[in-house]
């Protein structure tokens, strides 16, 4: 028993080594754009579901990257200011599906080939989305889930919603290199690693022990792996229900994804995985709360449809191009710690990390953090745009 527990944290902690640089890289990228992207005419820039709307909701979404539950928060907000429903549907799709630090995680952990899928697959999911939401979420429906949304009930990460502390003045060059650039940047990188810790700790956790004590036989089993063809048509519908009961969200599930690729589970299928974040169960009683039960069981139904056919998709085009991977191996999984890039590149940006946390503690990071932990953000006004620069 006690040597099955070490197995699987070490396996853990050889996946949560590799992913260090990648992670502070792209919630450094991350971090330097909600500087200089503001979050505050957002609401005034979705007014309707229109094919520009929904453009302009995942170039924001995409642009404004958050963890799952702050996606959720920050689109119940806009709806709350006045943005379209189906517009803000689409924003928290594209800002936990079609952001930077997801794609360098993937591309680390399990290529670039699942990096594109991921990337092309959640454009055509969003587009999917938006078609679905407009045949059967009807207008009276959206107007109950509107009236629920002014309720205010809380979720998790409201304060995150609320806050926006993005430079607007000048260039934005010349707002990224500013000392309130430089302060904003820090401000959400930390930030942002509040908001998903516990969900990669959980994800690491999860996928060390599933892959130190589960035998690659049963998930060959579950996935179907001996019947390729049969594989491919269950592995869509049954990568999401995976997710769903995992209660995994954000980054935090794709060393649960490197797993199910390994036991033999389709492309198509591990990139539905991917895309379930957002059906977990915590978040699924999170839109029972924002928008009423029975908007909340139709967005399900509507976001498993959608993530289902982007899988499908992907498994097609992917597969037509022959972009499909076709080696299983993926190393992290079985390697352990060594003196080679990874190390250097983790104690390279361990430093910027550091250097982040500098700042973050030298200019009212922990309280705004204090802040942010509690559902109204009443921090955020007294910070837009205003960090000090010293």
């Amino acid at each position: 028993m006690i040597h099955a527990v070490w197995q699987a944290l070490a396996m853990a902690a050889a996946m949560a080594w590799l992913l260090v640089w990648p992670l502070i890289l792209g919630f450094f990228i991350s971090g330097a754009i909600q500087a200089v992207v503001s979050h505050r005419e957002m609401a005034k820039l979705l007014p309707d579901d229109s094919p520009v709307s929904i453009l302009r909701a995942s170039l924001l979404g995409a642009a404004s990257s958050s963890c799952s539950y702050a996606a959720v928060a920050i689109a119940r907000s806009m709806i709350r200011k006045g943005a379209d429903f189906r517009a803000a549907m689409a924003f928290q799709f594209a800002s936990t599906n079609l952001v930077i630090e997801l794609g360098i995680v993937l591309a680390v952990m399990l290529g670039w080939r699942f990096t594109a899928a991921t990337w092309a697959g959640g454009v055509a999911m969003i587009v999917i989305l938006a078609v679905l939401l407009r045949l059967f979420l009807r207008p009276p429906l959206i107007e109950a889930a509107k009236a629920q949304a002014q309720k205010g009930l809380a979720g998790r990460m409201e304060g995150h919603a609320e806050m926006d502390m993005s430079v607007s003045e000048g260039p934005i060059f010349r707002r990224l290199v500013s000392g309130p650039g430089f302060t904003a940047t820090a401000h959400y990188f930390v930030m942002d690693w509040a908001s998903i810790w516990v969900d990669l700790a959980l994800g690491l956790l999860i996928a060390g022990a599933l892959a130190a004590w589960v035998p690659q036989g049963a998930w060959a089993a579950v996935f179907f792996s001996q019947d390729p063809g049969l594989a491919k048509v269950i592995g869509p519908l049954l990568g999401p229900l995976v997710a769903v009961a995992s209660f995994v969200c954000s980054v935090g599930n794709v060393p649960l994804a490197a797993v199910l690729w390994n036991g033999g589970a389709s492309f198509g299928g591990v990139i539905a995985f991917i895309f379930a974040d957002l059906i977990v169960l915590p978040i699924l009683d999170i839109y029972r709360r924002y928008y009423g039960l029975k908007v909340a069981a139709l967005l399900f139904v509507l976001f498993y449809a959608a993530m289902a056919l982007a899988g499908y998709l992907v498994e097609v085009v992917f597969g037509a191009a022959g972009l499909v991977p076709t080696h299983r191996g993926v190393a992290v999984i079985d390697q352990g710690f060594a003196w080679n890039y990874t190390t250097w590149l983790n104690l390279g940006f361990l430093g910027l990390a550091a250097i982040l946390l500098w700042r973050f503690f030298r200019t009212g990071g922990p309280e705004m953090l204090r802040h942010m932990e509690h559902a109204g953000g009443h921090a955020a006004p007294a910070h837009q745009g205003g960090h000090p620069s010293h």
